[in-house]
């Protein structure tokens, strides 16, 4: 009988240490896969105007384009929605976004609106109000937001300039999302400006672009590992 009690405790004792060798090895294989499962892919959603629209352009040349090639060439998991209208107005964003993300269910929006409201002289409390609401709108889905804000040149008047080029600064302190200060910086300070622009003198002709995504690109880089 003593005999037989121990070869039965041993019994046990081989029976649970198997099973702990067993789930120890599924738990090691199921660290591993995790370790070395893709990563998520990212659904990176644009909301601008005709800069981001292609405005006057071959479709494939402007800087949405040249981002999703870029996206792809560095292989980044990322579908990139462009849902930029040309004319559009941070009224007609806000008004439109709610939708668009139910559509698209996008991990990171990027907010490029505010050049037709001052040219339209719209007044600058509800460009700020709609980008600040769309802002709201995108995070409390669970998106990351990327403002591109813009400059107005300075027939505008030294002191509309300075308080619209402040809205973007201002909003992406205030929410805490990323900023990109002004989209056209690299045109600008690029020599003969007047060459990187269509003969409206407001449009980026094609070549520009590649230096419009190298602007933003800097930002939008460690943005999108978020």
């Amino acid at each position: 009988m003593p005999a037989t009690r121990a070869g039965v405790a041993a019994n046990r004792r081989d029976c649970i240490a198997r099973i702990l060798a067993l789930s120890l090895a599924g738990l090691l294989t199921s660290t591993m896969d995790a370790a070395n499962a893709a990563p998520a892919r990212r659904t990176l959603l644009i909301v601008g105007d005709s800069l981001s629209a292609e405005y006057g352009l071959p479709r494939g040349s402007g800087w949405v384009a040249l981002l999703e090639r870029r996206l792809a060439e560095r292989q980044v998991a990322a579908t990139v929605v462009n849902a930029s209208i040309s004319g559009e107005t941070t009224s007609g964003g806000r008004s439109r976004l709610s939708a668009l993300l139910a559509r698209h269910r996008p991990s990171h929006v990027v907010i490029e609106l505010g050049g037709n409201d001052a040219l339209r002289g719209l007044p600058l409390r509800m460009t700020e109000d709609n980008l600040r609401a769309m802002v709201k709108a995108a995070r409390a889905e669970g998106a990351a937001v990327l403002l591109v804000g813009m400059q107005m040149p300075p027939n505008y008047g030294a002191a509309y300039a300075r308080d619209f080029a402040a809205i973007f600064s201002r909003v992406a302190k205030d929410e805490k999302t990323a900023l990109v200060p002004f989209m056209l910086a690299a045109l600008v300070d690029n020599g003969d400006a007047t060459k990187w622009f269509q003969p409206d003198r407001i449009h980026p002709v094609a070549a520009a672009h590649p230096l419009i995504l190298d602007t933003i690109w800097p930002v939008m880089d460690s943005w999108l590992r978020r």
